[in-house]
C-alpha cells in the first residue's frame, strides 16, 4: 500500500527511518534540532468492548474503534488512534441513525460479530481485522487486509489515517465522483484535492471536485465504502499491490461507511440516503442553455438570444460570464456594456430567455466595494495562522475571501443576491472555488477556517470550500425567490453537495477525446450521488469542427445539464455556427430535448424521491456479466431510454449491447433482443438510442422554450411488450417546491401484452392536477390486428393506424385501464 508523508514523499514498510528523517529536515530548509521518526502504528488485539446502543467501541488498550449500526444495509467504522474521537460533525452527512429493524453483538472464540437483517461486521480478536459478511450468502463483502493504521504528524498534529483491504482477482471499482479516463477504477491510484484543472487530460488527476465514495464489485455483487474525510486523501484500487485497495488521508479521522448492496443500484441509492438526493430544479433548468466567456455588451447578449428565436432553435438561459462586472468585482455591473441590466433581463424575458450570472469567491481588495467593506467590517474573511487576512490574485487582482464555512457568513453571503434577484437573474454559477488562487493554485495550508465552529486549518476546509460557497447561494437564493426553486451550479465541491447544486466537468477541449471523456465522466459523477451534471458542449478551449460539435449536441441532449460553453479567445459556437447541414441537426436534437422534457422531468423526480441515478451505465444494469465492468459508451437515461454517442471522427455506424429485454430503435422502430451486441446505423443526422419495450415515454409539443406552450394534450409513446413493464409520469407547477406538501402528480403506467391483446393500466398519487384533459396514443409494435380498444369498460371506436402502422387514439387522462385486442 503506497503511503506519503506531507510532502508527498512515498513512504514503504522497508525504508530507512533515519533517511526519512533527513530528508524531512532537508525539505523543511529549518535548523530544527530533533524530528521524530514517522512510525506506523496498527491497531492490535482486542482488549475491551463497551456497548452503547448501536454504537460498540473495541479497544486494544490504546487506540479505540467505534463500530455504529446506522441501518440494515450501513454500518459505520471510526479510529480514535488514542482513544480520544473528533467531534461527530459532517458537512456530507444530512443524519447518521436510520432505521433499523435488529442488531445485536455476539461473541464468538475468535471474533466479536455484530448483525443486522441483512450483514454482519465481524472484528477478528487477535489482530483487529474487520470484515463485512453479506447474511444471506455468507459472502465476504469486504475485509481488511491488515488492521487500520496511523502516523504521528509532526508538523501539523493529529495523524495520517489509512485502511487497506483485500482486492479480489475478479473485482472492479466504480465510483469516486470527478476522475477522468476509464470508469473503472481499478489498478488506478487516485487524490482527492480540489483543483482547478484547466485542458485536463484523460487519466489526469485531482480535477475540482471531492467525492471519497467507491462501489466495489466481484461474485456479482456490489457494496460501497463512503470514506468521509475532507483532508487532502487517496485511494489505490490495485495499482501497487494487486491484492490490495486501500484509502487514507492526511488528518482527520479515519471514518468510513460500509454500504451493502448487493446491486450498484443499491449501493448508490442507500450512500444518498447518508448525502442526500438533488432537490427538483426549475424545469427550465432542464432545457437547452447558451454560454461564453464571455457575451457583452448588451447588444451582444440580445443578438445571440435573438437568434435561437429567428432561428427556431429552443434555449432557456443565456449566462453572463465575468466580464459583466466593474472590474470584475462580485455583485456589480459593468455600465458600460450593461447600462440598463434590469431592463435587459427583463426583455431577455419576454422572449422565453432566463438570465444566469457567474460569482466567484474571490473579493477585490477595494475599500470603495461595498461588498469589500462589509466583509472587512465584519471579520467575514479568511485569516492566515498569524492573522493576516489570507490574500492572493484572482481576476480582479488582489483579493480576500470568505469563509463559507462560518454559518454567518453564509447566511450574509445569501443575502448579497438580493439585487440580482430583484433584476430577475434566474439563476447563479459559482466558479473558481476549489478555491484558485493564480501563481499559488490555491490557499496556504495554515489558513484559518471556522467549519461551523468545529474549527480548523485549510488543509481541512479545502475540499469543502466549494461546496459550502454553493450551499450559502442555494440558501440565499430560496430566501428572496420565495419559494421559487433556485438554479445553481458549482465547479468545486464535496460529497453532499448535490443538495445544493448541479455541476459540469470543467475547463474542457474541443477533442474528440473529450467528447469520449465527458460522456465517462457524467456517467461517473451520476454513479457516485452527483446526478445533474453536463459538459461543456463543443469544448471550452480549442476549436471543434461542425461534425465534431454537433455530436457533442446529441450526446448533450441526453446529458442531465446540457449547456454549450466556450472560451473568449475561440471562435463562437453557437448551434448555427457552423452551416448546414450541422444547424438543421443541431436543432432536431435540441427540440427532442424539449419534445422529451416530461420524460426528462419524471426521471429527475424518480432521483429526487427515491434515490435512483439519472445516468446509468451497462455495470449497473447487468453487474453480473463481467464485459459490463468494461463498457463505458453507452447508458440509460432513466431506465426506459438506450444511448449510445458516436464518439468517433467520421463514424456512419457503431455496435452497441442492449442488456437484457427488448429494444425498439428510436428513430426505425425496429425490435431489437438484448443481452447481444448490434451494428447500428450512425450517420450525422442520427445517433443510436433505443427505448425499452413495454415503455411509456411521455412527449410534449416542441417549444422553444420551457412553458411557451399551453399544453392541450400529452403525447403517450407506448411500445408493446410481452412482459410487464412499469413506467412513471411526473407533473407539478415546475418551479416550486409545492411538491413537498405532495401537490404533484406522479402517475404510474403499466403495461402487458400477449398474443391477442395489450393492457395499459394507471394509477395517480398526488395532490396536482394538470390543465388538460386528454392523452394522445401513439403505440408501437403491436404483433396483431386491432380490432377493439375499451377504455375503462368503454367501448372506443375512433382509432386509426398512422401511416407507419402505429396504433393512434386518444383517451381522458384520468383512464383506469386501457385493453386494446384483435378479436
Amino acid at each position: 500500500m503506497e503511503e506519503r508523508n506531507e510532502q508527498g514523499k512515498e513512504i514503504k514498510d522497508n525504508e530507512n527511518i533515519q533517511e526519512i528523517v533527513e530528508e524531512t529536515i532537508q525539505h523543511l530548509n529549518n535548523p530544527v534540532t530533533v524530528l521524530k521518526p514517522i512510525v506506523k502504528k496498527y491497531l492490535s488485539s482486542v482488549t475491551k468492548v463497551v456497548t452503547e446502543g448501536n454504537k460498540f467501541f473495541f479497544s486494544d488498550g490504546d487506540a479505540r474503534v467505534e463500530v455504529r449500526v446506522v441501518s440494515d444495509e450501513i454500518i459505520r467504522v471510526r479510529l480514535a488512534p488514542h482513544g480520544v474521537f473528533l467531534d461527530d460533525f459532517s458537512y456530507a452527512v444530512k443524519t447518521v441513525d436510520q432505521k433499523v429493524t435488529t442488531f445485536g453483538m455476539v461473541e464468538f472464540e475468535d471474533r466479536y460479530s455484530i448483525s443486522t437483517n441483512t450483514i454482519t461486521c465481524n472484528i477478528r480478536k487477535s489482530d483487529f481485522l474487520i470484515s463485512f459478511v453479506e447474511n444471506s450468502s455468507q459472502m465476504v463483502m469486504s475485509e481488511d487486509e491488515s488492521p487500520m493504521h496511523w502516523e504521528e504528524n509532526v508538523e501539523f498534529g493529529g495523524y495520517y489515517v489509512y485502511a487497506t483491504k483485500k482486492c479480489l482477482p475478479q473485482e472492479n471499482f466504480f465510483g469516486l465522483g470527478d476522475k477522468s479516463g476509464n470508469l473503472n477504477l481499478r489498478g488506478r491510484h487516485f487524490q482527492n484535492w480540489n483543483t482547478d484543472a484547466y485542458s485536463f487530460g484523460w487519466d489526469q488527476d485531482p480535477l475540482y471536485r471531492t467525492i471519497p465514495f467507491y462501489s466495489g464489485l466481484h461474485d456479482q455483487a456490489a457494496y460501497g465504502i463512503f470514506f468521509d474525510n475532507t483532508f487532502r486523501s487517496y485511494f489505490d484500487f490495485g495499482k501497487e499491490d494487486v491484492s490490495k485497495t486501500s484509502f487514507w488521508a492526511d488528518g482527520g479521522e479515519l471514518q468510513y461507511y460500509y454500504i451493502h448492496g448487493p446491486h450498484l443500484m443499491d449501493v448508490v441509492k442507500r450512500y444518498q440516503t447518508l448525502t442526500g438526493t438533488h432537490p427538483m430544479p426549475p424545469k427550465w433548468a432542464l432545457g437547452y442553455h447558451q454560454c461564453r466567456w464571455s457575451y457583452y455588451p448588451e447588444s451582444k447578449v440580445k443578438e445571440i438570444a435573438e437568434g435561437f428565436r429567428s432561428r427556431d432553435i429552443p434555449c432557456d438561459a443565456i449566462y453572463l460570464d465575468i466580464d459583466y462586472m466593474d472590474g470584475y468585482r462580485c455583485f456589480t455591473w459593468n455600465k458600460k456594456y450593461f447600462p440598463d441590466p434590469k431592463r435587459m433581463i427583463k426583455e431577455l424575458l419576454n422572449i422565453g430567455m432566463k438570465t444566469v450570472v457567474m460569482i466567484d469567491p474571490g473579493i477585490k481588495v477595494d475599500d470603495n466595494y461595498w461588498v469589500f467593506k462589509e466583509g472587512k467590517e465584519n471579520n467575514y474573511f479568511c485569516r492566515r495562522s498569524d492573522d493576516y487576512f489570507m490574500e492572493g490574485h484572482v481576476w480582479p487582482g488582489r483579493c480576500q475571501f470568505p469563509d463559507f464555512t462560518n454559518p454567518t457568513v453564509r447566511e450574509w453571503w445569501g443575502g448579497l443576491y438580493k439585487e440580482l434577484v430583484d433584476m430577475g437573474v434566474a439563476g447563479v454559477w459559482n466558479d473558481m472555488n476549489e478555491p484558485a488562487v493564480f501563481g499559488s493554485g490555491t490557499f496556504p495550508n495554515d489558513v484559518r477556517h471556522n467549519f461551523d465552529g468545529y474549527r480548523g486549518s485549510h488543509r481541512k476546509a479545502h475540499n469543502v470550500y466549494g461546496m459550502q460557497m454553493v450551499r450559502s447561494t442555494y440558501d440565499g437564493l430560496k430566501k428572496l425567490m420565495r419559494n421559487k426553486r433556485p438554479f445553481t451550479i458549482t465547479r468545486a465541491g464535496y460529497s453532499g453537495m448535490q443538495r445544493y447544486g448541479c455541476v459540469w466537468t470543467g475547463d474542457n477541449v474541443a477533442t474528440w477525446e473529450h467528447l469520449k471523456m465527458g460522456n465517462i465522466q457524467c456517467q461517473r459523477m451520476s454513479v457516485s450521488g452527483v446526478p445533474f451534471c453536463g459538459t461543456d458542449i463543443g469544448g471550452f478551449s480549442g476549436e471543434p469542427d461542425g461534425e465534431l460539435f454537433t455530436r457533442w449536441i446529441q450526446m448533450g441532449t441526453f446529458s442531465p445539464f446540457m449547456r454549450a460553453h466556450s472560451a473568449g479567445d475561440t471562435s463562437e459556437r453557437e448551434p448555427w455556427s457552423f452551416g448546414e447541414p450541422f444547424t438543421s441537426i443541431n436543432r432536431k436534437f435540441i427540440e427532442l430535448r424539449y419534445k422529451l422534457m416530461p420524460y426528462i422531468y419524471s426521471v429527475f423526480w424518480e432521483h429526487h424521491r427515491y434515490g435512483f441515478p439519472i445516468l446509468r451505465p451497462l455495470v449497473m444494469l447487468e453487474q453480473d456479466k463481467i464485459t459490463n465492468h468494461y463498457r463505458q459508451d453507452e447508458f440509460t437515461f432513466g431506465d426506459k431510454i438506450m444511448v449510445c454517442p458516436v464518439l468517433e471522427q467520421g463514424a456512419i455506424s457503431r455496435i452497441v449491447y442492449l442488456p437484457k429485454g427488448k429494444w425498439y430503435n428510436f428513430w426505425t422502430n425496429e425490435l431489437l433482443e438484448g443481452e447481444k451486441e448490434h451494428d447500428v446505423a450512425a450517420p450525422i443526422e442520427s445517433m443510436p438510442l433505443f427505448v425499452k419495450a413495454g415503455s411509456v415515454i411521455p412527449e410534449y409539443p416542441v417549444m422553444q422554450y420551457v412553458g411557451e406552450k399551453h399544453i392541450d394534450e400529452v403525447m403517450l409513446n407506448v411500445y408493446y411488450s410481452d412482459y410487464e413493464v412499469n413506467s412513471f409520469f411526473f407533473e407539478d407547477h415546475g418551479d416550486t417546491f409545492a411538491y413537498e406538501q405532495d401537490i404533484y402528480s406522479e402517475k404510474k403506467f403499466s403495461v402487458k401484452g400477449d398474443a391477442v391483446s395489450l393492457l395499459i393500466e394507471q394509477t395517480t398519487d398526488g395532490l396536482y392536477t394538470p390543465n388538460y384533459e386528454l392523452y394522445s396514443y401513439q403505440v408501437i409494435g403491436i404483433p396483431f390486428q386491432v380490432k377493439r380498444i375499451i377504455i375503462d369498460d368503454r367501448e372506443l371506436t375512433d382509432f386509426t393506424l398512422d401511416e407507419s402502422g402505429h396504433l393512434c387514439f386518444k383517451s381522458n387522462k384520468n383512464f383506469g385501464d386501457i385493453r386494446i385486442f384483435t378479436i
